[in-house]
């Protein structure tokens, strides 16, 4: 059975035994779309069904795409991974913030990884207002010591040195740098237009079995009280730019990886340059993270392989977000992958939704499976 055949088949049988809602899985392999397929439903309430342009809120899968920009700049000689940011956003440097490196940023070393808890979704929609909070916040560890998950900081920590460093927000700068060439503009983005709101699939949480209703929160509800089911199918969430976070199709995401897993570049486009590409995946933080508690490899911006997740292989590099979205490339053999899903599990074992479509396109393709 071939790679899309094999896909479709988990994918129908996934969501035929309610294991899933709906979901989409893109594969590339040496610059060629081999897998692209998609099933279930993308709006229980509707009935509405899942195809190959509905939107996802892919959570932490951003963090690549924000990463990609970093390094995409530090190419250009715009950004140096070891100034500080204060160097870019002068109001960034106080109360201890002054040594913080876009390098610690990188790598969860910030100090700053949680959000005051009366952060709101209006705060989260409002550029300007996000950064100051950013800004004005106070280390709870020594900067560039310990590795510490930061979810959501993240994205305005290095989006806002995006647009001090370039001119351009975040969200219009890979707009008009990388995805905008690769040519999957709308089909990877920080944050959406109203106008496609139609096209995202309404979220639910892994242990709800019935119709998730819209989530219509005033701006002035404060993020930490709402699940991540309720933020995902939230308009104000959906349409803010949050580099931390993106909203797009497996599709989309895996082009994105497929161009870095050929060396930076695909279909004529240059992302990154090979020696880029090397600088910012090799092991730059090992053990495990202050935050999430467990083991971790993360080069810069990107997570990296390990045993008994769906990246498994040491040179594999991407990154995963709530749901058990992932996109990720392996250079070794020029191949990237993509799922997108709306029942956010969190499970990343080897009984994981994602890590048993990763394995099976891997061998109907003949490539080694995650860990081998």
């Amino acid at each position: 059975m071939d790679a899309q055949a094999r896909a479709e088949e988990l994918l129908h049988a996934y969501v035929a035994s309610g294991r899933e809602t709906g979901l989409q899985v893109a594969a590339w392999l040496d610059g060629a779309l081999v897998v692209d397929a998609w099933a279930g439903t993308a709006d229980p309430a509707t009935g509405r069904a899942v195809d190959g342009d509905t939107l996802f809120q892919l959570y932490s899968c951003g963090k690549g795409l924000t990463a990609t920009a970093i390094h995409l700049l530090a190419d250009r000689g715009v950004l140096d991974y070891d100034a500080p940011i204060a160097a870019y956003w002068p109001e960034f440097g106080v109360h201890g913030k002054d040594r913080i490196t876009v390098r610690h940023a990188l790598t969860h070393r910030a100090g700053i990884p949680h959000l005051p808890d009366d952060f709101t979704l209006g705060d989260m929609a409002d550029w300007d207002r996000a950064c100051a909070v950013v800004a004005d916040m106070t280390p709870v560890g020594e900067p560039g010591t310990r590795s510490g998950y930061h979810p959501v900081v993240f994205g305005w920590l290095l989006g806002e040195t995006i647009r001090r460093a370039d001119g351009r927000r975040p969200d219009r700068f890979v707009r008009e740098e990388i995805t905008g060439p690769l040519g999957i503009d709308g089909s990877l983005d920080f944050g959406i237009p109203g106008e496609a709101l139609p096209r995202v699939a309404h979220h639910r949480e892994a242990d709800d079995t019935g119709a998730v209703p819209a989530r219509h929160a005033p701006a002035d509800t404060p993020l930490r009280t709402l699940s991540s089911a309720a933020q995902a199918n939230h308009p104000l969430r959906l349409g803010a730019c949050v580099p931390s976070s993106a909203v797009g199709t497996a599709r989309g995401l895996a082009r994105l990886y497929a161009a870095l897993a050929r060396g930076g570049e695909l279909d004529g486009v240059r992302l990154l340059s090979p020696d880029r590409i090397a600088t910012a995946t090799a092991t730059a933080v090992h053990g495990i993270d202050a935050t999430l508690g467990k083991p971790m490899r993360r080069g810069l911006g990107y997570v990296l392989g390990r045993p008994g997740t769906p990246m498994g292989h040491a040179r594999v590099f991407g990154h995963d977000g709530v749901g058990e979205s992932i996109g990720f490339a392996d250079p070794a053999h020029r191949f990237s992958l993509a799922v997108a899903k709306n029942r956010l599990t969190d499970d990343w074992t080897p009984a994981s939704t994602t890590y048993a479509l990763a394995a099976a396109i891997r061998e109907a393709l003949g490539l080694p499976l995650p860990g081998a």
